[in-house]
């Protein structure tokens, strides 16, 4: 049975699982060098992006939509996108099922659109139920046949604690852990500088909030965390109204406005920072409160979903309370997963599958494309590339196979560089056009991880937060980040990633068994598509792809 999955909105992409093995999800983004978030520019382009991947569309036995709310001006929910170059409106399942439901998985169907001439028609899931089950079927725990928590908070929901059953495959609501929709961090950061929107023109003050969580993350470590001022948030959370998506804005107005006498004293790093830990400990002192008093004495799994699933800290909290067995989150949690949970949702409810069979590099497919004027190139294999990286010391784009799914760049899409480099950070984030503070994200093997960092555990997808140990933040300066953690990916060899075996021929080489790891891409786009996207670019020395290097006759 071949399932195609369609997120239409922003973050716009299509997956295909065959059976229960996912064989493709392109991001919209991914495309010729698209912009950060893209929606599908038409639904036509479903079509174009099958044939792509070498499927016709009228191959495909089912095509299921992610849920939405109703866009402006709508009764019902629905994206409102093109067909065939004209205006049209799609409806789709609602973005959440009601608290109460005894049946998040419940099943939409509409004859709206017909994407091809036997699939007629198309089904949706909730939105939020892509996200439980995009995380909870990727997971070792149902590969494994294991029950888990999931839970999804997202921007226009508040947190949700579902339960999956392996056994009996009821997904079921457990609780909302409290009022506080998952957009509150970034549009709260918004109200302060560097992140305020007031010189951003309205049309594209979406993509710049989208970009603001990760970005507020990493300038929180610029700040102090000032415990004693929970306190104060707590009543502000308080004094809010409903359960709404515009809450944050009218707490960002009431600090701003009252910033002297709430929070004398503290910087918007200060402000951010504290913050951000504070979402994390009352997201952690629900969770638990709902757990022990629900499944006391059970250890349980937990799956992660949802935009907020991006938050290392957040992420971190969780897992080092000890709560949970084990704790999974995709590398995928926020939208850009959307088309691979929705296909999951019909997998999960119409087939016997409890699990999906993946893999991360299951993007688009690298390609050369015409190179600009003076370029050279050159057979240079892996062990060739380390020997430059460690001669040379130059920041190289590395293009090879699939791109990764989701945000963050794992090797196939990546620029790589010595970490021994004191300057490299900053390098990077010059050529990349970053603000100083952003930190570069370590590389590392996987079996000599715990030696560098703490816990230093295997996180292949780069979703938790670990420090340095004493002594190798003078070693890898360059991955240091400014309150001295790193966002890790460790990798090993047995992983299908010519990353991989470039840097276990740097580890021979250097023995550094780490090198800098961050994304090929034009700032504000997706990955670069091919290797002539990163020769126009044209801010590095080398690219290298499929066993040859691009050499750029400027440098």
């Amino acid at each position: 049975m071949l399932i195609v999955g369609v997120k239409a909105s922003h973050d716009g992409g299509v997956a295909l699982i065959d059976g229960n093995r996912l064989v493709f999800s392109v991001e919209v983004e991914k495309l010729d060098n698209n912009v950060r978030y893209s929606m599908l520019r038409d639904l036509d382009q479903v079509a174009e992006i099958l044939r792509s991947q070498g499927v016709d569309v009228r191959d495909v036995d089912q095509f299921v939509v992610d849920g939405w709310w109703p866009e402006k001006g709508a009764d019902v929910p629905s994206v409102a996108t093109t067909r065939g170059g004209e205006h049209f409106v799609l409806p789709v399942a609602p973005y959440v099922d009601g608290i109460d439901s005894l049946d998040p998985l419940h099943r939409y169907e509409f004859t709206a659109h017909d994407f091809n001439s036997s699939a007629r028609g198309y089904a949706s899931y909730h939105h939020v139920s892509n996200h439980a089950l995009g995380s909870y079927c990727t997971s070792p725990f149902a590969q494994r046949g294991e029950d888990s928590l999931v839970l999804v908070w997202d921007g226009g929901i508040s947190p949700r604690l579902y339960q999956v059953s392996a056994r009996t495959r009821a997904v079921k609501p457990v609780a909302p852990l409290f009022a506080t929709t998952g957009n509150i961090f970034a549009d709260f950061c918004a109200f302060f500088e560097p992140f305020r929107h007031d010189d951003v023109a309205p049309e594209a003050r979406e993509l710049h909030h989208l970009g603001v969580a990760g970005k507020a993350m990493a300038y929180a470590a610029l700040g102090t965390v000032e415990e004693s001022a929970f306190a104060t948030f707590d009543e502000l959370l308080e004094s809010l109204p409903e359960i709404s998506t515009f809450n944050a804005a009218e707490l960002g107005r009431r600090v701003t406005a009252e910033r002297d006498q709430l929070f004398p004293g503290m910087t918007n790093a200060d402000i951010i920072a504290t913050f951000q830990e504070y979402l994390g400990q009352l997201l952690l002192a629900r969770l638990s409160d709902v757990v022990r008093k629900r499944f006391m004495g059970q250890k349980l799994n937990l799956c992660l979903g949802g935009g907020c699933a991006l938050n290392i800290k957040w992420n971190s909290v969780i897992r080092n309370s000890g709560l949970f067995r084990d704790v999974w989150v995709p590398p995928f949690p926020n939208d850009a997963g959307a088309a691979i949970g929705t296909a999951a949702c019909e997998l999960y409810r119409q087939t016997d599958h409890l699990a999906l069979e993946w893999n991360v590099y299951s993007g688009p497919m690298v390609t050369e494309g015409e190179l600009p004027a003076g370029w050279t190139v050159r057979a240079c294999d892996e062990r060739e590339l380390a020997q430059l990286l460690h001669t040379e010391g130059e920041p190289v784009v590395v293009l090879s196979g699939r791109a990764e799914l989701g945000p963050r760049a794992l090797g196939n899409r990546s620029i790589l560089a010595p970490a021994v480099d004191p300057g490299m950070k900053k390098r990077l984030n010059e050529v990349k056009n970053r603000a100083d503070y952003r930190p570069v994200a370590p590389l590392c093997l996987t079996d000599r991880a715990a030696d560098i960092f703490d816990p230093g555990t295997p996180d292949r997808y780069m979703l938790f937060d670990h420090k340095m140990r004493p002594g190798w933040a003078e070693r890898v300066p360059a991955i240091v980040h400014l309150d001295d953690t790193a966002r890790l990916q460790t990798i090993d060899t047995s992983v299908d990633c010519a990353a991989a075996r470039v840097l276990f021929e740097y580890d021979r080489i250097s023995g550094i068994p780490v090198l800098c790891n961050t994304s090929a891409n034009l700032n504000g786009s997706g990955f670069f598509p091919d290797v002539a996207s990163a020769a126009r670019w044209g801010h590095t020395k080398y690219v290298w792809s499929e066993g040859r290097l691009y050499t750029n006759p400027q440098h």
